[in-house]
């Protein structure tokens, strides 16, 4: 069966993610590494920890990057990756972009930067069955509000500022909504400023060719190319998650199995509800 690789963001993320990870000597070299760099240890964050960016970007990727590194070990591999924001720089790992050195300091960076961007204050909100032209329609009319993350034909995340996401949920009289927990509005142009700093990092790492192809949330398609890779990752911060076309796009590619690498089964669930025929396993510790 043709088996893809998918990797959680945040909003994954638990108290005790990851912790019998330090069971597998695999691991031990790692996160020594990780603990090295970061000044604490991702595999033992706190419940006020837990819901801080600048800690759980790092944690998330350390977590999905060393089950990886089981799968391998097992002798597993994929036909193709794909991450939920943050999860792109997990799946860009798990291809061989960049090693898992360079992917924690990229993460890390990136968590202090957007935790940092929090002025102007910004929002996010989960919408759940609504009328999409309408939501489209909205978000072009009202100041400051953009679809952020286009998760399942249901389920969307709208950004933007604390009145024009508001003004949108009130107007848009969706089934459901749900302000999201977040330190700033991710995936806007309110992370512009955190975006041209992180690029400054960013070009300067090479990319590698990837062994498999890896989609990438802005295009929603998958490449080999390790520029346009990057191009994409430089984009995402500020561009939207398209991830229920990524999902499309993945059937119509010939993948028929997905495996969510990481804490929780957010991805499977959207999956479920983008394309229902691909079959589904979730991979959140050893044991599973």
């Amino acid at each position: 069966m043709t088996v893809a690789w998918i990797y959680p963001g945040q909003g994954s993320q638990a108290v005790g993610m990851g912790r019998d990870l330090r069971n597998w000597q695999g691991a031990a070299q790692k996160l020594a590494l990780a603990r090295q760099m970061l000044g604490w240890d991702p595999l033992d964050l706190s419940e006020d920890q837990i819901h801080q960016t600048g800690y759980t970007q790092p944690a998330l990727f350390t977590v999905s990057a060393l089950l990886t590194d089981y799968l391998y070990a097992q002798g597993q591999a994929p036909a193709c990756t794909a991450g939920h924001s943050l999860g792109e720089y997990s799946a860009l790992y798990a291809a061989g972009v960049f090693d898992f050195e360079t992917g924690l300091r990229l993460v890390a960076l990136r968590g202090q930067l957007m935790e940092a961007a929090g002025d102007p204050p910004g929002h996010m909100a989960a919408v759940m069955g609504f009328d999409r032209d309408k939501l489209e329609h909205l978000c072009q009319m009202i100041p400051d509000v953009t679809l952020a993350n286009d998760n399942s034909p249901d389920q969307v995340v709208i950004s933007g500022s604390v009145e024009g996401v508001q003004a949108v949920c009130e107007q848009l009289q969706a089934k459901r909504t749900v302000p999201l927990k977040v330190s700033g509005a991710f995936h806007s142009p309110f992370m512009q400023a955190a975006a041209e700093e992180f690029a400054h990092t960013l070009r300067a790492v090479d990319f590698q060719p990837p062994r498999v192809p890896v989609y990438s949330n802005c295009t929603a398609t998958a490449s080999r190319d390790p520029q346009a890779l990057k191009q994409a990752l430089l984009a995402q911060m500020t561009a939207p998650v398209r991830w229920r076309e990524t999902v499309l796009h993945m059937a119509a590619d010939g993948i028929q199995e997905v495996w969510e690498i990481g804490p929780g089964n957010v991805l499977t669930g959207l999956v479920k509800r983008t394309v229902p025929a691909l079959a589904r396993r979730t991979v959140s510790s050893l044991s599973s």
